[in-house]
């Protein structure tokens, strides 16, 4: 499979994923401010890195199940800036699951154009570099968020989920390989 074929697959067993929570749950994460996403994402990322550096986990699950929740919560999160959270559940399932595909379609989307610029580094690279490369963009943004969203040079929030979320696919995909 070529890197196309390999993110869609990805995007298919994450989608899976959310749909069933959503049946589960709902559209519950509507009431999540932008800071709790991040720390969300922070949650797994940490777990991750904590499993990498120690090298056992007690919990019995792996940490590719860690990656999927940070896409889904960095989609999430995306949704969140798009529409704002909110203080009740104001959100169908239809929907919510339109604007996940349409986020992690531009996720791909950006990844792609990257992709060509960079040559595929990213097959070079350890998990647990995508690993320590999340946590520093879980940093940057919890800093963004401090600054109330104001940044001089660098760029937004935003940027920063769809960072996650492609780093968090490439490590799928190596995990998989």
């Amino acid at each position: 499979m070529n890197t196309s074929e390999q993110y869609d697959a990805v995007i298919n067993k994450c989608e899976e994923i959310f749909s069933k929570k959503l049946k589960d749950y709902g559209t519950a994460w509507r009431i999540l401010r932008p800071e709790s996403l991040t720390d969300q994402i922070y949650i797994k990322a940490n777990r991750i890195r904590s499993i990498e550096i120690i090298g056992e986990a007690k919990i019995d699950e792996d940490i590719s199940g860690e990656f999927i929740g940070i896409i889904n919560y960095a989609i999430i999160a995306l949704i969140q800036m798009e529409l704002g959270y909110s203080e009740k559940i104001d959100l169908e399932i239809q929907k919510a699951s339109e604007l996940y595909k349409k986020y992690f379609i531009e996720a791909k989307n950006l990844m792609m154009k990257k992709n060509h610029d960079y040559g595929e580094a990213w097959r070079m690279m350890r998990v647990s570099s995508y690993t320590d490369l999340i946590m520093m963009k879980i940093f940057r943004t919890k800093q963004i968020e401090d600054n109330k969203g104001k940044t001089i040079v660098s760029e937004g929030v935003d940027a920063n989920y769809y960072d996650m979320i492609n780093y968090s696919v490439f490590a799928l995909i190596k995990l998989s390989e």
